[in-house]
């Protein structure tokens, strides 16, 4: 994941000279068909990404801690930006509707390990009517919609639901209450992850197995779960094979509850 050595749009007098790219460009848009052309149908889904959908890719450009003050100091600027960032996302999306997508991931770091990283007034007034624009043009063509938040995520769950996200992800086990997240969600959206990166990465094997039933249970006894680590990390070749070993054994429906010796 790269990150950015400087922030072009720091000082708000810059926003007048850049030039903000356009999914127009042949170089950016071509990419999109040249693997839509090596993509080998069959049963997968055939899906799209805007990466650091509209938060993240704002805080980048301005800098978190400075995009964070302008919020209070300078809201207009703060829109301005998050505005022109997602009509370069809406411009993408026209490019993924034309190649025939299926199902599109999206996503925004928007928790702490502990709680919210922006309250719910910024949340609702500035981010929430940028996502409703790219959003709706997927949910209104029944495209899936996938979301990607670390952390706690309990404060944005309503606005997610309510702009029609089918599947969240990761689901960090270390961060949110996992039983309201179920109970908030189930039958409405589909929960992806969940398993503990640190019980993954420490082991031992027993252990991860134990987990594995654990979550599956809990997230996923009435559907809607795709048991997963909460986390991409380097782990251990036999750990990964132990956690896919066992939603093999024991991910089958109707699921048995976890033996509570284990």
């Amino acid at each position: 994941m790269g990150m950015p050595v400087g922030n072009p749009l720091a000082d708000m007098s810059a926003l007048r000279s850049y030039c903000w790219p356009s999914a127009d460009d042949e170089r950016i848009y071509s990419k999109i068909y040249r693997q839509l052309a090596d993509f080998p149908g069959d049963d997968l889904l055939l899906g799209a990404w805007h990466r650091d959908t509209l938060w993240e890719k704002a805080y980048m450009l301005v800098g978190m801690e400075n995009l964070m003050a302008y919020f209070l100091t300078e809201p207009e600027y703060a829109r301005e930006v998050l505005h022109r960032i997602m009509d370069f996302q809406i411009e993408i999306a026209h490019h993924y509707l034309e190649a025939g997508i299926e199902i599109v991931f999206m996503g925004d770091d928007l928790g702490t390990q502990s709680g919210a990283l922006l309250g719910p007034r910024i949340v609702n007034d500035f981010l929430a009517p940028e996502y409703r624009r790219l959003f709706e043009i997927y949910t209104s063509r029944g495209i899936y919609v996938s979301f990607h938040s670390c952390g706690k995520i309990a404060s944005v769950l309503d606005l997610l639901l309510e702009l029609g996200v089918n599947l969240l992800n990761p689901v960090q086990a270390s961060a949110n209450d996992l039983d309201a997240v179920r109970l908030a969600t189930q039958g409405r959206m589909a929960l992806h992850g969940g398993i503990s990166s640190a019980i993954l990465m420490e082991g031992p094997i027993e252990r991860i197995i134990a987990e594995v039933r654990r979550r599956m249970w809990q997230l996923g006894r009435q559907g809607g779960y795709i048991c997963a680590q909460d986390q991409g990390m380097p782990y251990p070749d036999a750990h990964l094979q132990a956690l896919k070993q066992a939603v093999e054994d024991y991910g089958r429906y109707p699921l048995t509850p976890p033996d509570s010796s284990v």
